[in-house]
This record gives structure tokens, C-alpha cells and sequence, in this order.
């Protein structure tokens, strides 16, 4: 299914001349230095194509043969390589016989090319190679060819294209590898083609190697069955093998506006058709500078665009997949295939859902990215627990519950931290409402603002422990710790142990206020709370701790909001 939503998108764009995408036998690669010939052979210059600063100089990208997938074996590029390949260049740490080897493995198959095409511009490389490379190391820019790791390929002076990418050479790489041998039945396209042995790596997906890794990996003998060998366990042709990888390998490029970061996982998206959904979907989940207002975010999935019917009725399919590295391997954090109309219901859905009252100046939606994050030791993306990402996204995306690792998160940290953040309050309540809706639990729904009416003990006990540290606050001024930084953890998992000591202490901090009328408001408010609780209990379960951060949460936003409004209230009469 994956594989197939892959080559589709590949499809899609192989239609459109204007994406570049590579076509079958070719890849995009980076380009250093250019070697010019004349048509027989001689040197003309070397042409340096790298842009940018110091070490952050990068070649300019081209159409070139596929590249080779080699370990320790011979296996030059056809007509592109490294200099140790393709101009013998120097190897530190390696000695001659050994850079010779490459060279000459280089020269071998250019001269089967000029054998096989005849092609005006392959000859000329061959002659050039086989004389020695005459001129070369003469020209300015030989030593830092000489020194570089970056790729070198060879052009004719009469020609704007590279050798590699004249018309004998891309029809000479468009066909099969194996065209008579390892034939099966392709598990993608269901023909009969020949059959990938291996599969091209995979770069790009965050903490993976640098060489890339693989989704489809049969190296070990307890993975393979009826003695098969590599990738014939599960057989993919090889050019749905090279469709499936350039379309991941596109979306998954440095600068693609179809990938973001969700956790650990390197987390691809694209429809079936150009749609809006693909720039929605970033809103959703990547953080910016200024949060999309709710309103905007409505309108976006809900509103009609260019006379398209509305996202949240658009019937165009849409895939999601996540990425981890795995050693040389991936692993598939969630996969969703569905249709921009569910995603747009989903998005929607978890508005809704994490919607709860904060501040003038916070905004309406919180991206995906600034949830996770608040679950975060320190606050720092890297301390993103694993998995956590993938599983919140799948809940999402599929408008499941969310998984109850995400609220016991929310609450552990909590409890670390002792502060409840604007973003871990929605993410809390989220996970709350939608838990209940499923399980269709009797107890009240968590609201998005102060609820009095809600009688569960850890949302009560909750809103008493706002109320009782606001009662110090006000009897002690400028108060550098309060009760929350001693007693949360504990009041939020025991309140037995807690509370009766808390109660005392609060009366000796009502006997401190000056303003009687005050300390008066204040002691009420803790009479009500308190009717509505029979006991403290011995303990409060994940679900009534997280309950209880909303209630602390509600009961602070509402100090707050009274707050500001006095003060509007006053400078109007002013």
C-alpha cells in the first residue's frame, strides 16, 4: 500500500514536466566540477559549478545515471563519480594500486558504453581517460578537485549538456538491469517485469545515515524464505522500486514543503492532485512565528478555493507516512491513506478538542509541534519522547482517542515541572474529552473555561489548590515560591496528604490580608469547592490527575481574566 501511494505521487509528478523529477534510470545529484573535452579527446578546462561560502559550497544538481549502491566493491557511476574514480585523484589513507583500481573500474565502463552507444561524447572520454588524463593537472583548479569529496563529471566544448546526459546514454540507462533474469510477478504494479535485487537507499529522514537506509532490507539469511535471497522475498520490479524511492527521496529533500518533523518521526505528505490541503497541513502541524487564528484555520479547511469544492468535502486522496531511522533500516512511525475531506473532519475534530481558555495574546490553534514539545523535558524538541509523535498524529489523523501515553506524559510532567503551560492544558483536555466520548463516560465533559458545575474530586480539588495559592499570594506579596512549587505533586496524586495541612496553613494566611473584604470572597469561594467534596481521597487515578491540572488551569485563567476586566472596567471610568 505504501509503495503503491509512492509510485502513484511519482506518477503524478513524472506528468508534469515542469517538477524536474528524474525519470526511470536517472537520479538527481550534486555537480562540483565539470572536465571540458574537445570532440577528440583533448582537455580544455575544468569548470567549477559550486556556489555558496567555505565549507558550505554545494554543487549545482543534474539529471545524472543512477548511482551505484557499493560497500567495499568496485562499482564506479556511469560518467559521473568522486576525482578517485573518475580522475584518480588522491585518497588520503589509500595507496595508489588501491585508487588505480577504482580509476581503472571507471575507464572499463565507460569504454562498455563507447562500445555499446558509439556516442561522439562518450568516445571523447574514453580517449581522454585512456591517454592519462593529458592537461589536467596543469589547470588552476586541479588541487582543489584533487582535494575535494564532491562529484566530477565531463562535458563537450560545443555542448550545454553533460556527456552523461546525451540522448545514447539516458536510452541506454532506461532500460532494466536485469531484463532476462530475476523475473516476477512486481507486488506494486502486479506485471510481470524483471524483479529489484536491492533497492535505492532512502537520504534525508532525521538521525538516519548519511548513505541513506532502506524500507523494503532482506540482508540476513532468518529473514528470507523458500531460498530467496535479498529483496526477491518481497519482489518489487525495478522500476517501481526506482519510482517508490525517487518520489520519497523527493518529498523527503532538504526544503520540500511536503515534509515536516512529527517527534522522531521524518513525517511526508501529498495528495493525489496539486491541493491546498499540502500547505494546510504544515499550518497544522509545523510552529511558526504567529499561530494560524481558529478562525483562519476554519476557513481555510472549510471554504471553497478557486472554485474547488471545500477541503472538508474534497474527495482527492491524501497519504501521510512517518519515517525513523532503524541502523541501515527504516521504520514506519504511522502510515494514513485517506482523503482530503478526513483530514480536513480530523483537523477540525482536534480543534476543537484541544480548544481551553488562555490568555489575549496567546493564539486560537497550537501546532502539533508546540504540543509535543510541552510535553518535552526542558521545552527542547530533542527531548520529544520516542514514538510519542507518530502515536499523537495517527490519534489525529484518524480521530481515535489519544493515547493515553500522551496524557500520562502531560501529567508526569506536570508534576516536574509544577507549571501548567498553555499548550500541555489544551493537550490534557484533549485527551480527556475525546477519551470520555469514546468510552461514553457518564462523568462531566471537561470544558474550555472554568466549569462550576463539574463535581469531579480532581477537577474540585484541582480548582481548592488555585484557590488556596492564590489566598498566599495575595497575604504575601512578591512571594518568590508558593505552595505550588512544595505541594503540587503530591496534591495532584494524594490529596490526603496533602490537603488537610494546606487547609491550616491557609487560614493563617486569610488572617494576613488586610483587605477583609477580600479574605471574605477568598473563604467563600473554598466553602463551595469544598461542599462539593466529600473526602479528600487517598489518591487520584492518571485520569482525575489530569483533572485536576485543568481545574488548577480553569480556576487560574479565571483569577486572570477577572483580573483584566477590573482593570478595563477601571480605566473606562477614568
Amino acid at each position: 500500500m505504501i509503495l503503491t501511494a509512492l509510485k502513484d505521487y511519482y506518477d503524478r509528478l513524472a506528468a508534469d514536466p515542469e517538477t524536474g523529477v528524474a525519470t526511470f534510470g536517472l537520479e538527481q545529484k550534486p555537480i562540483e566540477f565539470v572536465v571540458v573535452l574537445r570532440e577528440d579527446g583533448s582537455f580544455v578546462r575544468i569548470e567549477d559549478l559550486r556556489s555558496g561560502e567555505g565549507k558550505k559550497k554545494t554543487g549545482r544538481n543534474f539529471l545524472v545515471p543512477k548511482s551505484e549502491i557499493r560497500t567495499v566493491q568496485v562499482l564506479p557511476n556511469l560518467l559521473w563519480d568522486n576525482p578517485v574514480y573518475t580522475l584518480a585523484g588522491d585518497k588520503p589513507g589509500k595507496n595508489g594500486e588501491w585508487v588505480g583500481q577504482r580509476h581503472q573500474g571507471f575507464i572499463d565502463r565507460v569504454g562498455e558504453v563507447a562500445q555499446e552507444t558509439g556516442d561522439q561524447g562518450v568516445l571523447a572520454v574514453l580517449k581522454f581517460l585512456q591517454a592519462g588524463r593529458p592537461g589536467l593537472t596543469d589547470d588552476l583548479l586541479w588541487e582543489e578537485v584533487n582535494s575535494s569529496t564532491g562529484n566530477v563529471s565531463f562535458r563537450l566544448k560545443k555542448d550545454l549538456e553533460l556527456v552523461c546526459q546525451r540522448e545514447a546514454v539516458r536510452n541506454l540507462t532506461a532500460r532494466p538491469e536485469n531484463e532476462e533474469a530475476a523475473q516476477g510477478v512486481c507486488l506494486v504494479s502486479g506485471k510481470k517485469a524483471p524483479i529489484a535485487g536491492l533497492h535505492p537507499p532512502v537520504k534525508g529522514v532525521w538521525g538516519g545515515q548519511a548513505s541513506g537506509g532502506r524500507i523494503v532490507s532482506f540482508n540476513l539469511a532468518a529473514f528470507r524464505s523458500q531460498g530467496k535471497s535479498q529483496n526477491f522475498n518481497a519482489p518489487v520490479s525495478e522500476e517501481a522500486a526506482f519510482a517508490y524511492t525517487t518520489a520519497l527521496n523527493r518529498l523527503l529533500a532538504k526544503g520540500s514543503r511536503n515534509r515536516t518533523q512529527v517527534g522522531d518521526a521524518s513525517t511526508v505528505f501529498w495528495a493525489g492532485r496539486d491541493n491546498p490541503m499540502e500547505g494546510a497541513f504544515l499550518q497544522v502541524v509545523e510552529p511558526t512565528e504567529k499561530e494560524a487564528a481558529a478562525a483562519e484555520m476554519r476557513e481555510l479547511l472549510e471554504s471553497p478555493r478557486s472554485g474547488a469544492p471545500p477541503l472538508i468535502e474534497d474527495p482527492t486522496r491524501f497519504c501521510v507516512l512517518g519515517l525513523a531511522p532503524n541502523s541501515s533500516r527504516l521504520a514506519v512511525r504511522f502510515w494514513y491513506d485517506g482523503t482530503v475531506a478526513r483530514v480536513a473532519r480530523a483537523f477540525l475534530a482536534h480543534f476543537a478538542d484541544t480548544e481551553i481558555i488562555h490568555g489575549p495574546k496567546q493564539p486560537d490553534t497550537l501546532s502539533l509541534f508546540r504540543l509535543l514539545v510541552s510535553l518535552a523535558l526542558q521545552g527542547k524538541s530533542a527531548n520529544i519522547p520516542p514514538n510519542l509523535g507518530g502515536e499523537l498524529m495517527r490519534a489525529v489523523l484518524e480521530q481515535t482517542p489519544y493515547p493515553r501515553a500522551v496524557l500520562a506524559a502531560a501529567v508526569r510532567r506536570t508534576r516536574a515541572e509544577r507549571e501548567i503551560p498553555y499548550a500541555r492544558a489544551a493537550l490534557i483536555k484533549a485527551c480527556l474529552v475525546r477519551r470520555a466520548r469514546y468510552t461514553r463516560s457518564q462523568d462531566k465533559e471537561v470544558a474550555v473555561s472554568l466549569d462550576l458545575a463539574n463535581t469531579n474530586p480532581g477537577y474540585l480539588l484541582g480548582r481548592l489548590f488555585s484557590v488556596l495559592e492564590r489566598i498566599q499570594e495575595r497575604a504575601n506579596p512578591g512571594l518568590n515560591a508558593t505552595i505550588r512549587d512544595r505541594f503540587y505533586a503530591s496534591a495532584s496524586a494524594t490529596p490526603v496528604v496533602a490537603f488537610p495541612h494546606l487547609m491550616t496553613l491557609k487560614n493563617h494566611h486569610l488572617a494576613k490580608l488586610e483587605n477583609r473584604g477580600e479574605a471574605v470572597n477568598l473563604e467563600k469561594r473554598v466553602g463551595l469547592i469544598v461542599d462539593g467534596l466529600n473526602d479528600f481521597p487517598a489518591h487520584l487515578d492518571l485520569a482525575d490527575q489530569g483533572r485536576f491540572a485543568i481545574g488548577y488551569y480553569h480556576q487560574r485563567q479565571d483569577f486572570y481574566t477577572k483580573k483584566e476586566t477590573d482593570q478595563a472596567a477601571s480605566a473606562e471610568q477614568e
